[in-house]
């Protein structure tokens, strides 16, 4: 298979071309209008003329070589032109014809007969059920609904899960201003993929981002290993994806199944890959736009130039939604630019110049210079609107905006231009970016801000993932139990934690009352006692939980009391009652997609209406749970609360790390481990409940 040869070929069959179907005339239509360079043969049974053009009866009739077929005949006939067209030695098709693995079960035979005799025969195929693509880089337009002129090639290459949206996607990109190198509508993906489209694009030189709508992640660790080299190339890929449920996905005896949705875990799975998530089309392409134009942003410290005191008060409300600092000016900044802005102006970051802009037709330019130069500054946004109508002397217009152009271009900082609502740029405006050089315009101060802020996100993050080592596959159930099965309450899977070192709560099981006395006398009062029994998942909700018994009296009558509530007793755990400190939950679920999943947040009996949680795909380290617990809304509360001691972020995260390091270690087994709480005081880290659920 080669997607290479796929997206660049030499030649092209239009099979099945007829005057009465729209596919074939747009497909046609766009070579012809977009510069396919070479020859396009049409290919009808009965000959003739085809959008006047000689027609050939079959592949076999072309004396010509032909790189792609691109396949338009009913869905029992494409099988046979594969046949045909394989003998020829043509390797490379497009199907368009749908009715396959979408239309059911007939329909999806057909589909693997297709898949089958392609891997058999090395054929690559994109489709079936797939309008093509445009790969503007290359003039190669093989599509089958018309391209709206002009096409902009640029360097954002497009790859959707999505026939129907490929066209607006493509319609909105261009009045963004927004080129691409590449667009694909993939259909069934039953031979190429979109992770084999990720790989193209990444060695392809004309692409610098990746945009993906993606309905499914069908194979996650291709995806992983794809994702991983844009990363190291430095490929920003933004994805849309859609699916997102609320319904928990895993066991429903750990409070962490009821956390971990789907859509949580491909949450974090995407951002440990690096993978910018957005949650709307628009999104999609202006932020896959602004990455291209400016490239990686340096850090989250913005200073803001705009001739707007209401969209500074905009601004700096989203800047703090998407992480972003407006950090105060330099004093030497603060003295420059009171000798520029007016006197009824403000200088502060957010800088409001004015509207005095419209008499002083540089002070906004001078007032940039001012702003990249301060210290304090990572990179600038500036607040400008692109040229709509052109004046019947463009020569003014092109000259200011050259030299806006060569001050933003010899900024130390990056510069990115926004405009102050999503707004269509003009065939002038084009002009004038293509004759000057002036960047991109990013679509208003909404998707600006939040492109910015991903921008940044995404320079963080490659260079956290790419400070580590890529991991390596964990050698799994060395540690896990022979005959491991159903749900391992507390007693067992204490055990278990304690076996591998991690710090547990001493505990003794108890089988009558004078155990359970003599056992609250070793560890002294005061004491929990709880029910342990096989499959006993939370024990509190069947009353088998007493808690701060103080005297030997209220341990018997608790015994009696948690027997009576819970029959089939293995018998009644002992434990010292611990108190204070900050409870967490450290919990690993299994996701079917992405394997092991770690929760850690707010713990105890809250947790599921805390529902504070951050989530990562294992492996971690330490260090990557630090950053998660800084995610938490209860973060602070581990910065002691009220005279309570401060938590020791690096013995918690040490802690985390080891429990989701042992879970890897139990093997395929392991439905969930779930510890509520994780009891943090100061330095102590203990484990006080454990729960584990085999598969």
């Amino acid at each position: 298979m080669s997607v290479r040869e796929l997206f660049n070929p030499r030649s092209i069959a239009l099979v099945g071309a007829t005057d009465k179907s729209g596919w074939s005339i747009s497909t046609l239509g766009n070579l012809r209008a977009h510069g396919f360079p070479g020859p396009v043969h049409l290919v009808n049974p009965r000959g003739g003329v085809v959008h006047g053009m000689p027609a050939h009866k079959s592949l076999t009739d072309i004396a010509e070589p032909v790189d792609l077929a691109y396949v338009m005949v009913p869905t029992t006939a494409v099988l046979g032109v594969l046949r045909e067209g394989a003998k020829l030695g043509i390797g490379c098709y497009v199907i368009l014809t749908a009715g396959f693995g979408e239309s059911g079960e007939e329909g999806a035979r057909l589909e693997a007969e297709i898949a089958g005799f392609a891997v058999e025969h090395g054929l690559t195929i994109l489709g079936p059920n797939g309008n093509g693509y445009i790969n503007a880089a290359a003039g190669v337009t093989p599509y089958g609904l018309p391209i709206p002129p002009p096409l902009l090639r640029g360097e954002v290459g497009v790859v959707l899960q999505s026939g129907a949206l490929a066209s607006s996607v493509l319609s909105f990109a261009q009045a963004r201003n927004v080129g691409i190198s590449l667009l694909t509508s993939m259909g069934n993906e039953a031979v190429v993929s979109v992770t084999d489209v990720i790989d193209y694009l990444v060695d392809d030189p004309a692409t610098k981002v990746i945009a993906l709508f993606l309905e499914t992640i069908r194979n996650p660790a291709e995806f992983s290993r794809v994702a991983r080299r844009a990363l190291e190339a430095g490929k920003p890929i933004v994805a849309l994806k859609i699916g997102r449920s609320t319904l928990a996905s895993h066991t429903a005896q750990a409070h962490t199944g009821a956390l971990v949705g789907d859509d949580d875990v491909i949450d974090a799975a995407l951002r440990r890959l690096g993978v910018i998530r957005v949650r709307s089309l628009e999104d999609l392409i202006i932020t896959s736009g602004l990455l291209a134009s400016s490239g990686p942003l340096p850090g989250p410290r913005v200073g803001v130039v705009t001739p707007s005191g209401g969209a500074s008060e905009i601004i700096a409300d989203r800047a703090e939604d998407e992480g972003l600092e407006l950090p105060a000016f330099a004093p030497e900044t603060v003295e420059r630019l009171k000798e520029i802005v007016p006197a009824f102006g403000t200088v502060q970051n957010p800088l409001d110049v004015t509207g005095y802009v419209l008499i002083d037709r540089t002070l906004l330019g001078r007032a940039l210079d001012v702003v990249t130069a301060d210290p304090n500054i990572d990179l600038v946004m500036l607040l400008s609107e692109p040229p709509k109508l052109a004046p019947p002397d463009p020569a003014p217009v092109l000259a200011q905006y050259t030299a806006s152009a060569e001050r933003i271009a010899a900024s130390r900082v990056p510069v990115v231009v926004v405009s102050n609502v999503l707004t269509d740029v003009t065939a002038f405006g084009r002009q004038v970016q293509q004759e000057t050089g002036f960047p991109y315009v990013a679509g208003g101060i909404e998707h600006g801000m939040h492109a910015i802020g991903a921008a940044v996100r995404w320079s963080r993050t490659r260079a956290r993932v790419l400070s580590r080592p890529e991991p390596s596959p964990r050698a799994e159930g060395a540690l896990r139990p022979p005959g491991a099965h159903g749900v391992w309450a507390e007693h067992r899977a204490a055990a278990l934690l304690v076996s591998s070192g991690l710090p547990v709560v001493p505990s003794d099981l108890a089988r009558s009352e004078e155990e359970a006395v003599a056992a609250a006398g070793r560890f002294g009062y005061p004491v929990v006692l709880k029910a342990a029994a096989e499959g006993l998942g939370h024990k509190s909700d069947v009353g088998g939980v007493r808690l701060g018994l103080s005297a030997e009296e209220e341990v018997r009558r608790a015994y009696r009391e948690v027997v009576a509530a819970v029959p089939s007793l293995d018998g009644v755990l002992v434990q010292p009652q611990r108190g204070g400190g900050i409870e967490l939950l450290v919990g690993v679920v299994r996701d079917p997609a992405w394997g092991l999943t770690l929760a850690v947040g707010l713990g105890g009996v809250w947790v599921e209406v805390l529902r504070d949680t951050a989530l990562r795909v294992l492996p971690v380290d330490a260090g990557e749970v630090r950053t998660a617990l800084a995610e938490l809304r209860g973060a602070a509360l581990l910065d002691g609360v009220r005279g309570g001691p401060a938590a020791d972020l690096d013995a918690v995260a040490d802690v985390v790390a080891r429990v989701a390091s042992f879970a890897e270690s139990l093997g395929d087994g392991l439905e969930s481990l779930e510890i509520n709480p994780l009891l943090v005081t100061g330095s102590r880290v203990e484990a006080l409940d454990a729960l584990i659920t085999w598969r």
